[in-house]
């Protein structure tokens, strides 16, 4: 069969199954919802139960997100719960701590160097660079913005 690309385009998206949007967003924003809110809950808990301030339950409450991400992720459990609910799993801290866990785990038959250590950031590495990079540029801009209108 020779198709030019639109021909095959057309092919594909005639015979690709339909995604249910409306199910697929509600699943995410409930997930994601439920992560969020089971983060507020800890850090209310941390507040008035062990009486830390709101800045340290916060931190608290991010480490303890990132070793239940892990751990979900080490056992498997995470990648079920995100394929039940796509981009709710992805709110930033879990979502990041799986990124990481799940190259570390992909790699770990390579060895703890060349594998583990040198493929760790290979999906989180790009996240670092460029969250680093456009944090920069809005600063440089935020100081030229001071300098030349003064506020």
């Amino acid at each position: 069969m020779n198709m030019d690309k639109k021909s095959y385009a057309r092919y594909v998206e005639a015979r690709a199954p339909r995604s249910p949007l409306l199910a697929d967003c509600l699943r995410a924003f409930l997930v994601g919802g439920g992560i969020c809110l089971l983060a507020e809950g800890m850090i209310q808990l941390l507040m008035h139960l062990a009486g830390m301030a709101r800045e340290d339950s916060a931190t608290l409450t991010s480490v303890a997100l990132v070793l239940i991400a892990v751990v979900l992720t080490g056992i498997g459990v995470f990648d079920r719960i995100a394929q039940f609910a796509g981009g709710g799993t992805l709110v930033p801290i879990t979502g990041f701590a799986n990124a990481v866990a799940s190259s570390a785990i992909d790699s770990r038959a390579e060895g703890f160097v060349l594998g583990v250590g040198a493929k760790i950031f290979t999906v989180a590495g790009p996240v670092l660079l460029y969250g680093t990079a456009s944090g920069a540029l809005y600063g440089v801009i935020y100081f030229i913005c001071k300098l030349a209108f003064g506020a």
